[in-house]
């Protein structure tokens, strides 16, 4: 049984890693980390679907702008960070080829447990180390390296690479064997949804209210009704300022994912699929690349065919 309490510790964020250190997807999570990574001394290559970022990052870091797999043969750890799970097993696949015996792949993209368990299996054919290691924390998490790490694999693989993922988290745990960390990240979303709901519900109902901002969002804050969503996006979204740290369209691909999860498993699944209908909506309505918190807009919306329809 792995030691949890040791899993968790943390060690100093400036101590020296000798290791070569790749990393793939360069977007608002990928980019920050791949930073810290730099901040160690150990980031070799970077790349991305569209090559432009890459090089801007490359020159930025004075590192090397991957153009093909080959050029991260000579790194010791790959990290993935990128948003389906079919570029999770393409890269994947690509990496098998090109890695030498002994490295090891982790990636923190959200997708379901049968890519996590298929690209451990395709490594493993080749002696190449893989854990899923989703995150949670947000863009504003990677900017401050300051995410959660839920972490499926072989826990000697990750005492390996445990410096490196700690130069951008608050927390690595590991949570068990191959896929427990998506998993875990399932179980997130959920709540992460759940949340989401709840705040935009509330706060629209605020607004419809006549409650002021400044006096409702402290207060709400300083009870049980306290939580990450309404700190961080509550004043915001009541601005209909909706620039996204997480976009619509990555958390109804995240909850697509948690509804096959949860069926498989048998329990009834009403808060999922509310939510994932009402991000389907959105995403219709054109909010695709919008934070989550445009959620409100739609909880607005009902309100008004609601009341509408009172007056009927």
């Amino acid at each position: 049984m792995p030691n949890h309490d040791f899993c968790n510790i943390k060690r100093p964020k400036g101590q020296k890693v000798e290791m070569k250190v790749g990393v793939i997807g360069l977007g608002a999570m990928g980019a920050p980390m791949a930073r810290y990574v730099h901040g160690k001394g150990v980031l070799t290559a970077v790349g991305n679907r569209t090559q432009s970022k890459a090089d801007a990052l490359a020159s930025e870091l004075d590192v090397r702008a991957a153009r093909s797999p080959a050029n991260f043969a000579d790194c010791d750890l790959v990290i993935l960070c990128v948003s389906l799970d079919a570029d999770v097993l393409e890269n994947v696949a690509a990496l098998a080829e090109v890695l030498k015996p002994g490295a090891i792949v982790v990636d923190h993209s959200t997708v379901s447990l049968e890519t996590a368990r298929r690209s451990a299996a395709m490594l493993a054919t080749h002696n190449i180390g893989f854990l899923d290691a989703p995150v949670s924390g947000g863009a504003e998490g990677a900017r401050n390296g300051k995410l959660s790490i839920m972490v499926g694999g072989d826990e000697a693989q990750l005492e390996r690479v445990r410096e490196v993922l700690d130069s951008y988290a608050a927390r690595i745990t590991h949570m068990g064997g191959t896929g427990a960390g998506q998993a875990t990240k399932a179980i997130n979303q959920i709540l992460v949804a759940g949340i989401n709901e709840a705040v935009c519900e509330g706060l629209a109902l605020g607004e419809k209210l006549g409650l002021e901002p400044e006096r409702l969002l402290p207060t709400l804050m300083a009870g049980a009704a306290s939580n990450w969503f309404l700190d961080k996006r509550g004043a915001t979204m009541l601005r209909d300022d909706f620039a996204p740290g997480f976009k619509c369209q990555h958390m109804l691909k995240d909850l697509r994912i948690v509804q096959g999860i949860a069926r498989d498993s048998g329990i009834r699944t009403n808060t999922i699929d509310q939510a994932a209908a009402d991000y389907a909506e959105l995403i219709e309505r054109g909010h695709g690349e919008s934070d989550t918190s445009a959620l409100i807009a739609l909880k607005r919306a009902r309100a008004v065919v609601e009341s509408d329809a009172e007056q009927a």
